[in-house]
């Protein structure tokens, strides 16, 4: 019967009354919180913030408030409204030519009219949700476009460096560089080399009070240093000139012809996208090597960082300022300072107002040639060896080459879209042209096939296999990434064919190594050395049977049989996943099965020494034949449990040598003594610890663990099966877990799922106290040579946990991509 049927008639004479509906109690107002790390790499960002937002300002001849405006924007703005929470937007190095072409052919109120109209268009694509497309350019195209305005910004400063004045463009400052060296202002280079010299040394000073002092950004270090030295000095020359805000200059209607305006706003959006899209990228893998801060921030949103971009851009084009973009350095030291959250990027916008309105006196003392040798560093620093040897691998150089040479001597977006008119042209020649080569060495016929092998080399293909005998050893050598469907139809055929006639073909890769032959689709293409995922490679001969449940007999994947798995991956018992045949009793349709399933099994077994001894063997046989003639050498013994469904060196990604194992129901440690130790246990850990001289021992315990299951269930008394008896040892982790006055151990970020798993849990931690019981492992800790680890295992979020010790608590945190064993338990 429903629960909601009522269990006595209503009575009608009974008075109603109506209750007042219960109000949700009051919420509290959510108090703003800064934490301390934000506070501290919100500093740091400023520091560094501010004599750059100077320097590009000065760089592109635009007012220098106007990198103030764009620093301060970026930071609340773009900061409180984009989707990447620990970028720093502001202004950028790689958007100086961009802006300071436009404000030579526009002048400064049309440039932020421009400025403003890109964040609207930025906006548009957001809302378009095109954000991704963008990351779709050639990294070659990026790079190029950015050492290409990287060259363009030093070639310009170089002037300012030595005491002159920089012309409109790359080519015109490259011819007056002559003349420029023979005028040499003595004052402003030795400020600008001071600048260099102590933007470069500063990072490098060794020792702890190196560490101390780089605390401190270089930059500022630089810019502060040649300032005070100019001031004491008395040397006079062109400073920083901030006017009074009032007569600040705000963006004006556009004024120009509509091409050339429509074009620019293209230029402006294109390179403000890409740069902050990509900065955001490099954030997200910053991020990545610290699981703390990924679990907290998460990924990037790209459509809503181009959203908050394009508000940036809108607001600081109106309040007169620069272009807005992702700042990489910025971005990276906020990471590096300890941020985690979007407050730090605020807070440092809120640092740069400040300084706007209350340092003007103290901006003012900046040597401009100070600010232009800072410029001109970032600038060379654009052109990233790298990312040139990064080209080069990839053998796109010609694209990088082509793209930097088009930004500086045509512009950006001229040079942005040659390289990419470029990298179509390689890319269409790569998947066009392949070279085929056929010669005979000491009578086996080698094929040679470089380049992607597409339907436009079939012709040629076949023409050089069939120059092959009959009956000839033949080794085919794929020198390419891309094979089409029909230059694998035509491979296949002849291969077919020769196999017919007695010869013998090996496919191998660019490196030498056997690839998987496409001639027979019965064989196991399980590759070796590859994630597993229970592949079950043979198809099943036998039609599938049904059960009245409705299961299926024949499970695929989960099985071969059908049966549901109990506890640790046993069959459950007269869960038989199948019907017998008609007539058939229960006890011959049971041994029917057990029969099938011993012969499939013993099928798999030697189909899997058959792929091993195929595919995985020469692989590892010359490191398994060093280990025989050297012996041993594990680094840590890893005592686990015996449960199928751990496998220990995919979890901790060890291979031949690396582990001494040892497994049992349950991962117990037995207490020495003769009443209770178990000498294969106890002899284990003496030839770790004494003989192989391990120097960590680790004990694991898993999720979903059948001997807790059968500690928890368990009654006293009864037959005392071998069973029984070995879980004996298993008895003081669950009157641990039983004892008021000793706490928990506990995982990071969520409860215990139930009592299994806290007594999974406890186990391990009184495991690794029985362990220390032990002679062996007492001297070797005293001595310091040992260190114990308490690990846990999920098994169905295939997520490891390691045993740290936080305030006296036993908790088992996260173990993310970069970490490793660094603290003993």
């Amino acid at each position: 019967m429903s629960a909601c049927v009522p269990t006595r008639a209503a009575d009608s004479t009974r008075p109603k009354r109506n209750h007042p509906p219960h109000n949700r109690p009051p919420v509290p107002p959510r108090r703003f919180r800064i934490a301390g790390a934000d506070l501290s790499a919100s500093i740091a960002v400023f520091l560094i913030a501010l004599p750059l937002s100077l320097g590009i300002a000065l760089a592109t001849g635009a007012p220098l408030q106007s990198g103030l405006v764009a620093a301060a924007v970026g930071g609340l703005v773009a900061g409180r409204l984009g989707g990447s929470p620990l970028q720093v937007s502001g202004p950028a190095a790689g958007l100086t030519v961009v802006t300071a072409e436009l404000i030579h052919r526009y002048g400064w109120r049309t440039t932020c009219a421009i400025t403003v109209l890109a964040g609207i268009a930025q906006l548009g694509l957001g809302c378009l949700r095109v954000a991704r497309t963008a990351l779709a350019v050639s990294p070659a195209i990026v790079h190029g476009m950015l050492a290409g305005i990287g060259v363009t910004i030093a070639v310009a400063q170089v002037h300012v460096v030595l005491g002159g004045t920089p012309q409109s463009s790359v080519l015109e400052n490259f011819r007056a560089l002559p003349a420029q060296l023979a005028r040499v202002h003595p004052g402003a280079l030795s400020m600008s080399l001071l600048t260099l010299a102590l933007l470069f040394a500063w990072p490098r000073i060794p020792g702890r009070v190196g560490h101390v002092l780089r605390t401190v950004p270089a930059a500022l270090v630089a810019v502060a240093g040649a300032t005070a030295t100019a001031s004491f000095a008395g040397l006079v020359l062109p400073k920083v000139d901030l006017p009074s805000w009032s007569s600040h200059a705000l963006a004006g209607l556009p004024d120009g012809p509509v091409l050339g305006i429509a074009a620019a706003v293209l230029t402006t959006t294109l390179v403000c996208s890409v740069q902050s899209l990509l900065g955001a990228v490099a954030v997200d893998k910053l991020v990545s090597g610290r699981p703390d801060l990924q679990a907290r921030v998460g990924r990037s949103r790209l459509d809503r960082e181009l959203l908050g971009q394009g508000a940036a851009n809108a607001v600081s084009g109106a309040l007169g300022g620069l272009p807005v973009a992702g700042v990489a350095v910025r971005s990276s030291a906020n990471v590096q300072a300890g941020a985690v959250s979007r407050n730090s990027t605020m807070l440092h916008g809120v640092f740069v107002v400040i300084a706007a309105l209350l340092m003007v006196p103290v901006l003012e003392l900046i040597p401009l040639a100070s600010l232009a040798a800072l410029v001109m560093a970032v600038g060379i620093q654009m052109v990233s060896l790298h990312h040139i040897r990064t080209v080069t691998r990839h053998r796109e150089v010609l694209v990088y080459a082509v793209t930097t040479l088009g930004v500086v001597a045509l512009g950006v977006l001229e040079g942005v879209a040659l390289g990419v008119a470029v990298a179509v042209v390689v890319a269409m020649h790569r998947l066009a042209r392949t070279r085929i080569t056929h010669e005979e060495r000491g009578g086996v016929h080698h094929i040679h096939v470089c380049g992607q092998l597409t339907f436009l080399a079939v012709p040629r293909l076949s023409r050089t296999l069939h120059l092959v005998p009959r009956g000839a050893s033949v080794v085919v050598e794929l020198d390419g990434s891309f094979m089409d469907h029909a230059a694998y139809e035509s491979l296949h055929d002849w291969q077919q064919a020769h196999f017919a006639q007695g010869g013998t073909v090996e496919l191998t890769g660019r490196t030498g190594g056997r690839i998987a032959e496409p001639s027979d689709s019965s064989h196991c293409r399980c590759r070796p050395w590859t994630p597993w995922r229970n592949h079950h490679c043979e198809p099943s001969t036998n039609p599938q049977s049904v059960s009245p449940g409705g299961r299926s007999g024949e499970s695929g994947e989960s099985g071969e049989s059908g049966e549901t798995d109990g506890p640790n991956g046993s069959h459950a018992p007269g869960d038989s996943g199948g019907s017998g045949a008609p007539g058939e009793t229960v006890g011959s349709s049971a041994r029917s099965r057990t029969g099938d399933h011993r012969g499939r099994a013993d099928h798999q077994l030697a189909r899997g020494i058959s792929a091993f001894q195929r595919n995985t063997a020469p692989l590892v046989r010359d490191e398994l034949a060093r280990l025989a003639r050297e012996g041993q050498r594990p680094s840590q013994l890893f005592l686990t449990c015996a449960d199928s469904r751990l496998v220990t060196s995919m979890i901790t990604s060890s291979g031949p040598g690396d582990l001494f194992v040892v497994r049992n129901v349950g991962n117990l440690v037995p207490k020495p003594g003769k009443e209770s130790g178990d000498d294969s246990v106890a002899a284990a850990i003496e030839y770790a610890v004494d003989v192989l001289h391990v120097r960590s021992i680790t004990v694991c315990g898993h999720s979903g663990c059948g001997a807790m299951q059968a500690l928890l269930n368990s009654e006293p008394g009864g037959a005392q099966t071998p069973l029984k008896r070995w879980l004996r040892h298993g008895v003081p982790s669950l009157e641990r877990m039983a004892a008021k006055e000793q706490p928990w151990a506990k995982l990071a970020g969520r409860a215990p799922a139930d009592a299994v798993e806290q007594l999974c849990l406890t186990n391990v931690v009184q495991q690794l106290e029985h362990l220390r019981a032990h002679d062996s492992v007492t001297r070797a800790l005293r001595e310091g040579t040992l260190e114990l680890h308490g690990m846990y295992f999920h098994v169905g979020e295939a997520e490891a946990y390691l045993l740290v010790d936080r305030d006296g608590d036993e908790l088992f945190d996260h173990v993310g991509a970069a970490e490793d064993l660094r603290r003993p338990a």
